[in-house]
């Protein structure tokens, strides 16, 4: 896609998290620490699935593509927040800025639908196990997969497309720690209501639709577990499925109180802090949730471990 600009802003400041200069040294060295536990954790993930064949099933098939995608969108952002704590003015050109806004548009919409395709998973091993290899089959999985990415493709070109076709005039300062839609939309001096329809309804469709599908599956799921007979095993599979919930349930509500409500274009503040947890915990947060717990997981890293060493 040609990034055509019709305006005439060349590169614009991002001021960053923070203005207060007593902050920026510690804060900087919180999200560097969380920047490398968020790589190290996906990619050690990533890593440990390729090698290890027990792990090549459609459970961690999902979750190889949700730390990649974790990965990525982090790498994104992350850096380019990292230099607003230690350099005075951060400059990022108009087509990076572009490229910025629709990498982590596409990041963080695939991510919406393979944390619901995860979802469905887990209802039909838990709910319907004896269908579980037809209705889970590699193509399934495939086929999931790629409407995941798709979604994401789509969403990112139409957010995208939507940005290039307003004129930054003079406004070149964008007050958030990467090229956001909300911020931009704060720069423009044309009408921005095509933009502001367009969140509201792909943003909407990519919240509702997702959320929709996961609590639905996560509540036959609880069904499901209230019904064991072991006590044991109710407490471990309750213990996993909340701790899904709760992650999901932040990835998804700080994406709504952002994108959803009426007034946040002007509450940027509140932005910038909600911001923060799709773009920095929950990738950090996603390896410990969802995998790295798992006796499988605990299993192949032990015996990759030892292959190296031995």
């Amino acid at each position: 896609m040609a990034l055509v600009n019709s305006s005439m802003v060349t590169e614009f400041i991002l001021l960053g998290l923070t203005d207060q200069t007593d902050l920026q040294i510690p804060l900087f060295v919180v999200f560097l620490i969380m920047y490398m536990i968020t790589a190290l954790g996906n990619l050690a993930l990533i890593i440990l699935i390729v090698l290890n064949s027990h792990l090549h099933t459609p459970m961690y098939f999902f979750l190889f593509n949700l730390s990649f995608i974790d990965f990525c969108y982090s790498s994104v952002i992350t850096p380019k927040m990292l230099m607003n704590f230690v350099i005075t003015k951060n400059l990022i050109s108009y087509v990076g800025c572009m490229t910025q806004l629709y990498l982590f548009c596409f990041c963080v919409i695939s991510e919406c639908y393979i944390l619901t395709s995860m979802a469905y998973d887990r209802y039909v091993a838990i709910c319907n196990p004896l269908l579980y290899n037809i209705d889970m089959s590699p193509k399934v999985c495939s086929y999931l997969m790629l409407a995941s990415y798709l979604m994401g493709f789509s969403g990112a070109l139409i957010h995208t497309a939507c940005i290039l076709r307003l004129t930054f005039c003079d406004g070149n300062t964008i007050n958030h720690y990467f090229c956001d839609l909300l911020p931009l939309l704060q720069l423009s001096c044309t009408s921005t209501y095509v933009n502001k329809v367009a969140i509201f309804i792909v943003t909407g469709k990519d919240i509702i639709v997702p959320t929709t599908v996961i609590f639905i599956s996560y509540g036959f799921i609880l069904s499901s577990i209230f019904q064991m007979k072991s006590t044991e095993g109710m407490s471990k599979a309750f213990s996993t499925c909340s701790s899904h919930i709760i992650a999901d349930s932040l990835f998804f509500g700080s994406g709504a109180i952002i994108y959803l409500k009426p007034n946040s274009a002007g509450a940027i503040n509140n932005v910038k802090t909600s911001s923060i947890i799709y773009t920095s915990v929950i990738p950090m947060m996603n390896p410990l949730i969802y995998s790295l717990r798992n006796k499988d997981v605990k299993l192949a890293l032990r015996k990759t471990l030892s292959k190296k060493i031995f």
